[in-house]
């Protein structure tokens, strides 16, 4: 039998599903209510980017970004075939470049914060 690659794709698919199923809307939520000048002094910019600067909060955020890309990577790549295009390995080969270029600049900007 040959060895796939289908689970590792499949992993972080699921994975970043469940992540932005459940992260992105607190996230667009907290966002809203921060730019409505809603949100409690927990959310001003100097404590986000403490957050932000620690190792800890770039772990999260690194995980909550880079999971959601590959999510959307695969979900549109599935998109994408339901559509018609059936040049899956073109289409699956840009977005998953896409999404890991994606990653790699989420990890560089994330080491960029002091």
């Amino acid at each position: 039998m040959a060895k796939s690659n289908k689970p590792i794709v499949w992993g972080l698919f699921a994975a970043g599903g469940t992540v932005t199923a459940f992260i992105t809307p607190v996230l667009v939520l907290l966002t809203l209510f921060a730019a409505m000048r809603f949100a409690p002094s927990l959310f001003t910019y100097e404590s986000i980017h403490a957050f932000a600067a620690n190792w800890l909060g770039k772990l999260i955020i690194f995980g909550v970004i880079t999971l959601s890309l590959w999510h959307a990577a695969h979900r549109f790549r599935i998109t994408a075939f339901d559509f018609g295009i059936r040049a899956d390995l073109v289409v699956a080969t840009i977005l998953y470049i896409i999404a890991a270029l994606g990653t790699i600049s989420t990890f560089f900007s994330l080491l960029s914060i002091h």
